[in-house]
């Protein structure tokens, strides 16, 4: 039986929320944990990924979007957990 294809949306669903979701977590860690230590700052560095601002002004009204990311070391674990819970509810 050949696999089925996912869908790109499926696929940047999954990468979305399994990032939000290790972020959230490997923050709370951070916070749990004490300050100064090595394993704490594992927890806590991250890197900002951003997109925009892109202004767009019309006659009528003008909109600035903008796009920002925290990810850290948790946010690759949090991808694997978001997708088998996904695979395991699709």
């Amino acid at each position: 039986m050949a696999p089925r294809r996912r869908r790109l949306a499926v696929v940047a669903l999954i990468m979305f929320l399994g990032i939000v979701v290790g972020t959230v977590v490997g923050q709370v860690i951070g916070l749990l944990l004490p300050e100064g230590k090595v394993i704490r700052d594992v927890f806590v560095s991250s890197t900002d990924l951003h997109v925009g601002p892109l202004h767009l002004d019309l006659v009528v009204f003008s909109f600035t979007l903008g796009f920002s990311l925290r990810v850290n070391l948790m946010s690759a674990v949090g991808i694997f957990v978001v997708s088998l819970v996904l695979r395991w509810y699709w």
